[in-house]
């Protein structure tokens, strides 16, 4: 069974799914922040994949996607440290990044690697649905990676069930329409999870963009099954001189 069909089937609250971005604030960091969010808490770790052009994400998370490619992550370097990792690390992982250099890797191959380093899921925001059903799906299958789609408050109905109906492990809902880490959560946005959770997905629902601390993680869970925190994880590791202890103490301001 996926890694994220086993999360999903023994915990169905307070998911939390912490974002950090490979070769970001160094090189080799994904050794030591992986084993850090698996021991303090976290129940899935998304790992991002550096590119020049994050359309997605705010001035946070692009910073680190620049910082990393000057520090020279790759995708081959990237799978190759998750393989490395994947005999300790139990908890999902996720692949984020962007269509271009998947496709410049080779969708089918990077699906098959994936596979191999011990990936359960991939978030290509840029990749339209309809592409990934007439193309790709197979690919996905055939490595037992789960599609996951974004979802936002003007996404139409149709729209919402057509990625509900795509994804597989969970679907993403994107709390606004703006960039990563640049809003807090407001009455309209509530408004908006309660119709989402009113639908009764397939999929269960986590809530991303504008996640940052302990308050903001439980109003979202409220209405989800949990949340993803990236920003504010970038930031609190950007200058510190110990990620270990930089992340038990940021997990910890987030679940006690």
């Amino acid at each position: 069974m996926n890694k994220l069909d086993e999360l999903f089937c023994r915990k169905k609250k307070n998911i939390l799914n912490i974002y950090c971005t490979a070769g970001y604030p160094a090189i080799n960091s994904l050794q030591t922040i992986l084993p850090a969010l698996q021991q303090q808490g976290a129940d899935i770790i998304e790992v991002g994949i550096p590119y020049s052009d994050p359309i997605a994400d705010g001035p946070v998370i692009q910073q680190s996607n620049m910082q990393a490619l000057q520090n020279g992550m790759t995708i081959p370097l990237l799978l190759q440290q998750l393989n490395s990792l994947k005999n300790s690390i139990h908890i999902p992982i996720i692949l984020m990044g962007y269509l271009n250099p998947v496709l410049q890797y080779g969708i089918e191959k990077f699906c098959k690697d994936a596979k191999k380093a011990g990936v359960s899921g991939i978030i290509l925001p840029d990749l339209p649905m309809y592409e990934y059903e007439q193309w790709y799906q197979p690919y996905f299958a055939k490595n037992n990676l789960h599609p996951i789609f974004l979802i936002s408050p003007q996404t139409s109905m149709q729209r919402i069930k057509y990625a509900d109906k795509l994804s597989s492990g969970f679907v993403y809902a994107v709390s606004s329409s703006s960039t990563t880490g640049s809003n807090k959560i407001d009455t309209g946005q509530q408004q908006y999870f309660k119709k989402l959770k009113s639908l009764k997905l397939k999929n269960p629902l986590l809530i991303g963009f504008g996640i940052k601390d302990k308050v903001t993680f439980q109003n979202a869970c409220k209405y989800t099954a949990g949340a993803i925190i990236g920003s504010a994880f970038i930031k609190a590791i950007e200058n510190s001189k110990n990620i270990q202890s930089t992340t038990a103490q940021f997990i910890k301001s987030v679940k006690q």
